[in-house]
């Protein structure tokens, strides 16, 4: 059975997969809320470890669609807003006097948003590859943060990387005339110029 939507074939295993983080964010939210940490972090590592499935069954079965990079997007969105209030609920004591990195890599995470936004009219879907490869850096980070405990050189890691990627997105995002899936990070715009 095919489900189109402009022409893409949008009922496929990533996209299933994307749809689930969706679908699951309102419950792992209401555990974070709820202070229920155990249930908490085994939904969101279900969520981490579903965001990295999700792109390379995309990749590896040529399973690609804007509308599963649009979903995609939205999915990780929510996944690390979860993360990030799971890091202030459970784990703030380990992370506060870290925190400054924190407050940098959020600042210029929103930063490439707002820029965006403002030129496009809409979220990107991106997937640059030092934005993918933080992503599962963070997501690592967050994983053994919450399953063994605080280890500040991964932190500095995960965030610091972080803050490289989305430096990178900026200026990708100031480059381009229209968001288009495929761009791979700023050498590669560069060399096509």
């Amino acid at each position: 059975m095919k489900l189109l939507f402009r022409g893409e074939n949008i009922l496929n295993v990533p996209n299933v997969i994307s749809f689930y983080r969706l679908i699951i964010f309102p419950v792992i939210l209401a555990l974070a809320l709820s202070n229920n940490e155990a249930w908490f972090v085994t939904l969101l590592c279900i969520s981490l470890v579903s965001d990295i499935l999700d792109g390379n069954i995309a990749r590896i079965f040529k399973l690609q669609t804007r509308f599963g990079a649009a979903l995609d997007n939205l999915a990780d969105m929510g996944t690390y807003f979860l993360a990030l209030l799971g890091i202030f609920r459970f784990r703030w004591t380990e992370i506060q006097p870290h925190a400054w990195l924190l407050y940098l890599f959020l600042g210029i995470f929103a930063l490439s948003y707002v820029i965006a936004f403002f030129r496009f009219g809409k979220i990107p879907g991106l997937h640059l590859y030092s934005a993918v490869s933080a992503g599962y850096i963070q997501g690592i980070f967050f994983f053994v943060l919450f399953v063994w405990g605080f280890y500040a050189w991964m932190y500095y890691v995960a965030l610091g990387w972080g803050v490289i990627a989305y430096i990178e997105k900026i200026f990708v995002l100031l480059r381009l005339d229209d968001i288009k899936s495929g761009v791979k990070g700023l050498y590669w715009l560069r060399k096509q110029a």
